[in-house]
């Protein structure tokens, strides 16, 4: 059934009676927000781009249900969305969008002794997997994209990943399915011999229609000894593990023959085609054991590692996967992923990943160097370097963010998902690959390998520009060669990422009419008029129909202030988002990106909501039919979209993209003020300082207000700031005050050094956070070096974050002139607040103009937090512990978001371990949720305390009043006090405190 086919007989008051009894939120109109929130889910992690009709966020199964009547009723197709990662457009399409990740993670039930696991679909396999951890349990399929991939998702595409030749597929694990039928009826499937089976087809009254039809149907193909015999002839030979191209089929017969039936195995990657699942019950194997170490094979050539594969496969790793020099090359400068190679040797043009268990680290080893010494002497390989824990960790890092990574490829010629995920057997993979090689060649094409060599699986991603007819119709060609090529093994198109939009058209080529014939038959018995995911796996349209790019195109925008040309302009900076969804964190994975969804688990608070939003926006913007009118109602959506990124640039790091929405953030919002009037609100904020200096003159007065309650909750809403959100007072002087009048004075003893330190003083610490300055200053000196607070202006930090770049531009090019001349490597600038100092490190370059860029980045290169300025002069020996206190202490550190984005937490902890007996740990907190003055918005006072309590509120909590808490943001430690009592000290006035 074509959805589109009946989408005009649909009206909003057919929706607005669905939404009368709908408990979860549905989207389906033109306002801004539904129009918005239809936008985000036109696209997933694949190349397709179709704008749903609706999106639904059900919140029970009753809810479902109703939008299976209503899917019904009027025609139209029901798409089951999770996370949103599918590779091959599997949820995309013109139907209703319904998204089970924010209601349905609910873990039911454990069974540690029968070692399984009932969830619903929503739950996501590494959180779920923490759950486990304690019951030496876990649920074994890893794809790459686990720390946000969830159960419904994996069981759609049947995943399986790095560790498939150990743990197999999703299908493997399946036990048995709650699932919602198309008439809106319950059903549960399990496992049941075949005379059980027969029994339930005979029966009365025990099913409904649709469960009875499906039961016969299904049995009418299993045991009709014709289609037996097809299904095993057609499908790919037995040898290849990896087989998820169409039904499964041949999954079925291989059980029927063996006496049993489960129709979980048809289910495992249908691709939400058959049927809605509400629950699942999967089996769970043992966590491995103490030891696990990675065998780095070095190879000078993609088919030296493939032949190492083969003998690697000898010794029965746990897996063995490739990672080709293309993707190393991206590692190189990013700014986490650069950390992963501390183990590379020379530059290898391919590594092949072999992870060996053992009860003991000589265990594993005794594994590894039998390898190793085989691999010798076959003359395969020049380095062999074994990682254990943390280092084995990062190197798998790499490997997982293989699809984020060659994403940061310049031009419009990317990497495509398209060829990516065909399988043949282990033992065919160097020739199949090998050939491969020729036909891309043929093509004019280069491509990136990587994956699941030992599965035989390689993901093969040839550079296309699909922005120009030449490209799309390579994009055609290239699958359609390939797909004879992978018949000629006898493999499978589709591995583990499904066919959807993508592959779906070349079913019938690969495994012949007949074999497709039967895959409409059990989409008919399952499904008959289409509600569920119509148009995958059967009746699929063209692969080429509806790509994000549906005509060549220029890369126009608008004139920008900040400076895109290492992203070659904005909007190729929002293009670099593969979907992968690394965004979809949850404070159980860690990591700052992104806070707001960790907080609400929106796809609209996604950073790959947001660079999607502005993708589609400035790729129409560009259009010649992009009128006025058409983009001011654009420029609202996109508005709403980014309303909740707290510009905290965690995707910055975080994203193997390097996605900066932040920025792009900051720029749409100059923009949008072009031709809108900049809220009041905003223009308080940004001009903070001016404020704040205005203020200093009566600093009793300023205190009086915002220091008694019932005023300060008055004065708030005046504002537009939540009436019970706290508000920094002011110091009884300025910080420049203070040092004004100690220069003044005579030079301080211990300040008489030949050791200079420029102090960069940030409107922060100037009128609110002063004690912190004056002790930083203090405690310099004392430890032997003169502090001079320059000639500078304030920082721009409060413009940047309400978008008024104009005004930070003016900032930035006046600091980078007054102190071009003064900063050195001998005498650095360093600042006390993150977001002020590190300002020069990120937006200043972008800012200044072409002449100041030199002196921009010589500035941002000698530029230091207070903290990574006492680490270095640790490593230097200048400053020892023995200036230092030797209590006992214990330092609990929560990191500021940028500090975490553009430097270390390293330093910190470093500087903060200086007192002999002072013990520092971290708090595994991402963004304290304050983010300057986003949590003091009313609007966003909520969102920003729950992100607080997400990890950081919790765990100040629990900490003994002795335990010291430490935060050198200012926002930090004010959303810290705000939302425990607690008062979180900067590690320069805990430094202070423990000098002797």
């Amino acid at each position: 059934m074509q959805a589109s086919s009946t989408m005009n007989r649909l009206t909003l008051l057919d929706f607005n009676s669905l939404r009368s009894q709908f408990e979860g939120e549905l989207y389906f109109d033109d306002s801004t927000i539904h129009k918005a929130q239809k936008a985000i889910y036109a696209t997933d992690a694949s190349v397709y781009q179709e704008m749903p009709l609706a999106v639904t966020l059900p919140k029970t199964t009753d809810d479902i249900k109703k939008l299976i009547r209503f899917a019904n009723d009027h025609k139209v197709t029901l798409i089951p969305r999770a996370a949103g990662t599918s590779l091959a457009g599997q949820v995309v399409g013109n139907g209703i969008v319904v998204d089970i990740s924010k209601h349905f993670g609910a873990i039911i039930e454990v069974n540690k002794d029968e070692k399984w696991v009932r969830v619903q679909p929503g739950v996501i396999r590494d959180d779920l997997n923490k759950f486990l951890a304690p019951y030496g349990l876990l649920f074994g399929p890893e794809t790459s994209t686990a720390s946000r991939a969830m159960i419904g998702g994996m069981i759609g595409n049947n995943s399986c990943g790095l560790h498939s030749i150990t743990w197999g597929t999703t299908r493997d694990h399946l036990l048995e399915v709650k699932a919602i039928l198309a008439d809106g009826s319950d059903v549960s499937f399990s496992n049941q011999k075949t005379t059980d089976y027969q029994k339930k087809l005979a029966a009365t009254g025990e099913a409904g229609p649709r469960e009875k039809a499906i039961y016969a149907g299904m049995w009418g193909i299993l045991s009709n000894p014709v289609d037996q015999a097809l299904i095993k002839k057609q499908f790919a030979k037995p040898t290849v593990t990896r087989r998820n191209s169409g039904y499964a089929l041949d999954a079925l017969v291989n059980h029927f023959e063996n006496d049993n039936i489960n129709l979980c195995n048809l289910i495992a990657g249908s691709e939400g085609t058959l049927c809605f699942v509400t629950e699942a019950k999967i089996a769970l194997v043992d966590v491995p054991p103490a030891s696990v170490g990675v065998v780095c094979i070095h190879t000078h050539s993609l088919a030296e590692a493939l032949h190492a594969n083969r003998v690697a496969m000898q010794y029965h790793p746990k897996a063995s996967e490739l990672v080709d020099k293309y993707i190393m090359n991206f590692t190189k400068n990013h700014t986490v992923y650069s950390q992963n190679r501390f183990f590379m040797q020379a530059d290898p043009a391919a590594l092949l990943m072999v992870e060996f268990w053992g009860d003991t680290e000589d265990d594993v080893k005794i594994q590894a160097e039998r390898l190793i010494s085989d691999l010798q002497n076959e003359n395969l390989g020049y380095a062999y370097p074994l990682l254990f824990g943390a280092d084995a960790n990062k190197a798998w890092d790499i490997r997982k963010a293989g699809l984020g990574l060659i994403r940061n490829l310049p031009g419009d010629t990317q990497p495509v998902n398209l060829i990516e995920d065909c399988a043949v057997a282990v033992e065919d993979l160097p020739a199949y690959i090998e050939e491969l090689e020729v036909l891309l060649k043929q093509h004019g094409l280069h491509a990136s390998y990587y994956a699941h060599a030992g599965a035989g699986e390689l993901h093969v991603e040839p550079m296309i520009n699909l922005k120009t007819s030449e490209g799309k119709k390579q994009f055609r060609e290239v699958l359609a060669d390939t797909a004879k090529l992978v018949k000629k093994y006898n493999g499978a198109l589709s591995g583990e990422h499904g066919d959807g939009r993508l592959r779906g058209e070349f079913i019938p080529f690969m495994m012949g009419e007949e074999v497709y014939q039967l895959f409409g038959q059990v989409k008919r018995i399952w499904d008959p008029d289409g509600i569920f995911n119509a148009n995958k796996i059967v009746n699929t349209p063209p692969m080429n129909e509806f790509l994000r790019y549906e005509q060549d195109q220029e890369k126009a925008a608008f004139p920008t202030l900040f400076d895109f040309t290492k992203e070659e302009g904005i909007l190729r900076l929002a293009e670099k988002c593969s979907g992968s969804g690394d965004c979809r964190k949850t404070e159980l994975t860690g990591g700052t990106m992104c806070p707001s969804y960790m907080a609400t688990r929106k796809e609209r608070d996604t950073t790959r909501a947001r660079a999607n939003i502005l993708r589609q926006y400035l790729t129409e913007r560009s259009s010649p039919e992009f009128s006025p009118a058409k983009e001011s109602v654009t420029q609202d959506m996109v508005k709403e979209v980014l309303d909740l990124c707290l510009s905290c640039k965690g995707c910055k790091s975080e994203c193997p993209s390097s996605v900066d929405v932040g920025k792009m953030k900051a720029e749409f919002t100059q923009q949008y003020y072009q031709t809108h009037a900049v809220p009041l609100r905003s223009k308080l904020i940004a001009h903070f300082s001016k404020q704040m200096k205005l203020a200093s003159i009566a600093p009793w007065a300023f205190n009086a207000v915002f220091g008694t309650e019932a005023i300060r909750k008055i004065a708030n809403r005046v504002v537009g700031f939540h009436p019970e959100r706290s508000m920094p007072l002011l110091h009884n002087t300025t910080l420049r005050q203070w040092y004004d009048k100690r220069s003044k004075k005579a030079p301080q003893p211990d300040a008489v050094t030949d050791k200079k330190v420029y102090l960069f003083c940030d409107e922060f610490t100037n009128y609110n956070d002063v004690e912190v300055g004056t002790k930083a200053i203090r405690l310099l000196e004392k430890l032997g070096y003169e502090v001079i607070i320059p000639v500078h202006v304030e920082s721009a930090r409060s413009y940047l974050s309400k978008g008024l770049v104009k005004e930070a531009q003016k900032l930035a090019t006046q600091n980078v002139q007054l102190l071009k001349d003064l900063i050195t490597s001998d005498a650095p600038l360093v600042g006390i607040e993150p977001s002020a100092i590190l300002s020069f490190r990120d937006e200043y370059i972008d800012l200044v103009p072409g002449d100041l860029k030199d002196a921009a980045r010589r500035i941002s290169e000698n530029t230091l937090l207070f903290e990574e300025f006492i680490a270095r002069e640790i490593d230097a020996k200048r400053i020892k512990k023995d200036s230092f206190t030797k209590e006992e202490r214990l330092i609990k550190l929560h990191g500021h978001c940028h500090q975490k984005a553009l430097s270390t937490l390293t330093a910190p902890k470093m500087a903060l371990s200086l007192p002999e007996n002072y013990r520092v740990q971290l708090i595994p907190s991402g963004c304290c949720g304050m983010a300057g003055s986003f949590g003091y918005e009313e609007e966003h006072f909520e969102v920003s305390m729950k992100i607080g309590e997400l990890v950081l509120f919790p765990t100040v909590r629990q900490q003994p009043e002795e335990v010291i808490i430490a935060a050198p943001g200012t926002s930090c430690r004010h959303q810290i006090k705000d939302g425990t009592g607690r008062k979180a000290l900067h590690p320069a006035e805990i430094l202070w405190d423990a000098l002797i």
